[in-house]
């Protein structure tokens, strides 16, 4: 049975046909009947294309009005020059109080208010305007000469106060330029048809096949097979390591691929010529290249808040023959309705689970009943941390995996587990396992249920982990290529564990929106009107003003917007801001961030990052990690190379040495993948380094006898009680400065025994104090 959407969608097809037979027929426009659905406006050739109307079915709103917080007014001047002042010669000078009257009687006028507002001045905005139009009058030197004589006639009785609406309407648009194009930046910003961005696209006839099913159904698989049997194709993956796995896999079954990630670009022609087959990440696939299949996995994440938009560009603007959607049921419905607007039929395919995964009636409740094949799922690095320091305490072996690891460190820990000839049988991971690692887990327990999220406003949320996570988590038992045929899954808290059957035994919410994300034109067509405006201040009006149909949303663009900001001060044009903006960085980690703004400066500076700048800024050669802080460090160190390989294929003239800093960034995974290795030497280190020991010489010198023990003076301490005072500082303030990564456990020694020095040298001074007052008593004595 049709879906309502549909009927309605293809209905609002038909109705720009019947408006262009009215046109050919009358030579109008649009039709009056065509006024039923909105404002329709044709395209050059309403027969073209599957939609050519630029109002959808499913537009929420045309009019919606602007966040008019959003709009900063500008500073204006004078263009009069200040040597002649016209007006006051032919007519007289103005006195300012009865000017600050009569624009005060024009403020409280309600019929100015409401001739503004239809001019796109709300309330807020006609305040703004006229206290800069009052500041303006009164403060400047010299008025233009008509709105000098106009404010002289309304001041000697010739004139009207509703005079002054054209003026204060001419400096209300000076400072807030969009006023006058507000229906261009309305016509930029209209988000509604996003099918029709594409047009190699729907220039063919694509055919739509969706590989639905669960975790290890073996869904991508079949897709692969299409993908390695077709002439040409391209994979587009959520992670580096999926596309990674997939370049491998074609490349051994001697099918030519290529690599294209965001930091990354690997030819195996050696000449450099493009191969037919490309793996890339989501991202970075192409929109006008055609190919004969296109692989779109983990087709869920077209909802992402923040990466959604990848998604669907590329289930819309992909150029190929085939198009095979792998990914959760709860999407079909969705991605059918999408495929209704580009005029695409889909084909379904349903794959289940090719082994059984159930859930076990107990918990585990102590590490002590950690068995081979395990996998502790944690969802903070804290907890990861605790807990393999908790497992090898009890003589195990554990590998580590979370998100922030790099690529080769992953796939080190990865194979270390998988390896039965290898005695670390334990693994502790966060949801960095749920896509993307092939890993032989015979039983998931969580150890948590809550993680921490990122919700629509951009607000950090701790929220019980979703149905189709837990799916996706749970799935990674008992995978089909794994030695282990059966999975389990259960928790670590016996409190849990009935919560966990209950979310997994939800249905799965159906997806029903898509995201989407300005592009560099838009904000440059935006950027034409609105020259002043900051590239954060023009993303906020951008969305403010954008218009989307009921199956899209914008995407958060606050991490976009950081680092607009953060690079505001930054001579730079708008379209190098723009791709410094889009530039896939934590902003959590203060040493990528600092890294970040030191390129954009040097790159304003028209100076190349060469490999020497990049080696002095990261202090390269690096060293492996002591503790868990200098592990993070060489992580942030990681991201910072990572962002130097990105920016280097959209710069290549002023990032030159991509090669060199791609080998320091493989020594730096080695480097890094023996410090997760040893994570339990680096845990332990850290928890001696948070409570350092006492300085032998000054716990000596606290329970030992005073070398000298002269008459104490009124006031001053005792040399003992400065002792044990200055024992328990470094003690308390010392370990909280290391704990809290200030200070090094080295530069703690060096401090303490700077400390005793001074500590000595202190009672020294004491002792000659007391010596010299002595020999005063005595004289006195003797007098």
């Amino acid at each position: 049975m049709m879906s309502v959407n549909r009927c309605m969608l293809l209905f609002s097809r038909v109705q720009p046909r019947i408006c262009a037979i009215s046109v050919r027929n009358k030579n109008t426009l649009v039709d009056s009947r065509c006024g039923n659905f909105g404002s329709t406006t044709l395209l050059k050739d309403p027969w073209s294309g599957p939609l050519t109307s630029r109002r959808g079915v499913y537009s929420n709103s045309s009019s919606r009005s602007p966040d008019t917080s959003l709009f900063v007014p500008l500073n204006i001047k004078s263009d009069v020059d200040d040597g002649w002042a016209v007006g006051a010669e032919l007519t007289q000078p103005l006195d300012k109080s009865e000017l600050l009257k009569i624009l005060n009687k024009f403020y409280k006028r309600n019929e100015m208010q409401k001739i503004a507002a239809d001019q796109g001045l709300d309330a807020r905005l006609f305040h703004q305007a006229f206290i800069s139009f009052r500041k303006y009058v009164l403060e400047i030197s010299t008025l233009s000469a008509d709105l000098h004589i106009i404010l002289n006639d309304i001041c000697c009785g010739a004139g009207h106060i509703d005079d002054l609406y054209p003026y204060f309407m001419r400096h209300a648009k000076q400072i807030f330029p969009m006023l006058d194009c507000m229906e261009d930046l309305r016509k930029i910003s209209d988000l509604r048809v996003p099918a029709n961005w594409y047009p190699e696209a729907r220039a063919i006839q694509r055919k739509v096949i969706f590989h639905a099913g669960p975790t290890n159904s073996g869904k991508t698989h079949h897709a692969i097979q299409r993908y390695l049997a077709a002439k040409s194709g391209v994979y587009c993956g959520p992670l580096k390591l999926l596309a990674h796995e997939i370049f491998e896999k074609s490349n051994t079954a001697g099918v030519p691929c290529d690599l294209v990630t965001g930091e990354e670009r690997t030819f195996v022609d050696a000449e450099g010529g493009q191969a037919e087959h490309v793996a890339c990440t989501i991202e970075m696939c192409s929109v006008t290249t055609p190919y004969e299949v296109a692989v779109i996995d983990e087709i869920q994440m077209i909802r992402d808040i923040s990466r959604g938009w990848a998604w669907t560009r590329a289930l819309l603007g992909l150029c190929a023959e085939e198009i095979h959607v792998c990914g959760e049921p709860a999407v079909i419905n969705f991605v059918t309705e999408l495929m209704y607007t580009t005029g695409e039929e889909v084909e379904v395919r349903n794959y289940k689970r090719l082994s059984p995964c159930s859930i076990l009636d107990r918990a585990v409740e102590s590490l002590d009943n950690l068995r081979p094949g395990d996998c502790v799922v944690c969802f903070s690095k804290n907890d990861i941390y605790s807990i393999s320091r908790q497992i090898e305490s009890r003589g195990l072996e554990c590998a580590v995996i979370y998100g922030s690891l790099p690529p080769g460190t992953k796939l080190s820990q990865a194979k270390k587990f998988n390896d039965p000839e290898d005695p670390c049988k334990i693994l502790v991971a966060t949801d960095a396992i749920g896509m993307g690692l092939n890993l032989s887990i015979k039983r998931i327990i969580f150890n948590s249920l809550v993680k921490p999220n990122i919700n629509e406003k951009g607000e950090k949320e701790l929220n019980t982990i979703s149905t189709s996570q837990a799916l996706q988590i749970a799935g990674r038992a008992g995978r089909f290529s794994s030695i282990f045929k059966e999975g389990e899954v259960t928790t670590m808290h016996r409190d849990d564990l009935p919560i966990l059957k209950e979310i997994l035994s939800r249905t799965v919410h159906a997806i029903e929106i898509a995201g989407l994300h300005p592009t560099a034109e838009q904000i440059e067509m935006f950027a034409y009107h609105l020259p002043d405006a900051t590239l954060s201040n023009l993303i906020d009006i951008f969305v403010s003003l954008s218009q989307v149909d009921g199956m899209y949303f914008v995407c958060n663009i606050d991490d976009f917007k950081f680092l607009a900001d953060m690079i505001q001060h930054i001579p730079l044009n708008l379209r190098s801001r723009y791709v410094f903006c889009t530039a896939p960085i934590n902003k959590k980690q203060p040493f990528v961030c600092t890294s970040f703004l030191k390129f954009a400066r040097q790159f304003s500076r028209d100076e190349p990052l060469t490999f020497d700048w990049v080696c002095r800024l990261v202090s390269w050669p690096l060293v492996p990690p002591k503790n868990i802080k200098d592990l993070v460090h060489l992580e942030a160190v990681h991201d910072v190379l990572d962002l130097y390989l990105w920016l280097s294929y959209r710069f290549m003239d002023m990032f030159p040495d991509a090669n060199h800093v791609r080998e320091i960034q493989q020594e730096l995974d080695s480097i890094i993948q023996l410090g997760v290795r040893n994570i339990t030497r680096l845990i332990r280190a850290t928890e001696t380094s948070a409570t350092p020991g006492i300085d032998p010489l000054s716990s000596q010198r606290r329970s030992g006898p005073s070398p000298v023990s002269p008459r104490r003076v009124r006031g001053a301490p005792k040399a003992q009680d400065s002792g044990v005072e200055a024992g328990q500082l470094d003690k308390s303030l010392g370990s909280r400065l290391v704990q809290e990564g200030l200070l090094t456990p080295d530069l703690l020694k060096q401090l303490q025994k700077e400390w005793s020095k001074e500590h000595r040298q202190e009672e020294v001074g004491v002792k000659l104090v007391a010596e010299t007052l002595n020999n005063k008593i005595k004289g006195r004595k003797k007098k």
